[in-house]
């Protein structure tokens, strides 16, 4: 990612998510959010939404994830398991490690593609003025014990506050 691209308002998906990501404290948020079972790739595209003003709409909701709940389920969370599988062995074992690196590659790429196709989705829905919070909450809905701090750590960043 280019320097200096920070979090702004004419940001693709992709780099609004790398930069936000890197900010200090939201890895570590998003990290709990996803051991609650929260969708770190949805809640990144809701606050990047949320940004951008996009008014939320049930609708909206259900559009997104309907595009990101199957891709999850079937390409990024079995990339996730066999790479947190070999966590231990690839410790002890050199080329278990580099296959291990190579897994987490494809891991990025899947989530990648999956912000594409959200934003692919998003790309027609307008902006409108005035305070359009609610993204997160939505798209976090049905997680487990959802840490609400890191939710809040990850508007703030986000929002650029």
């Amino acid at each position: 990612m280019p320097a200096g691209l920070g979090v702004n308002m004419c940001a693709d998906l992709w780099s609004f998510a790398l930069s936000t990501y890197a900010r200090p404290g939201v890895e570590a948020a998003c990290l709990r959010l996803q051991e609650q079972g929260a969708d770190v790739c949805l809640l990144l595209c809701a606050a990047w939404l949320e940004r951008r003003g996009v008014a939320l709409a049930p609708e909206r909701i259900h559009a997104l994830q309907q595009v990101a709940l199957p891709w999850q389920k079937n390409v990024v969370e079995p990339l996730r398991q066999v790479r947190l599988q070999w966590r231990a062995m690839a410790q002890l074992d050199l080329p278990l490690a580099a296959l291990r690196e190579r897994v987490k590659t494809l891991e990025l790429e899947a989530e990648r593609e999956l912000l594409a196709r959200l934003e692919v989705l998003t790309q027609a829905w307008p902006t409108e003025e005035g305070d359009q919070r609610g993204w997160l909450e939505s798209l976090a809905a049905g997680a487990a014990n959802l840490d609400h701090d890191a939710l809040q750590q990850l508007r703030v960043v986000a929002s650029g506050t």
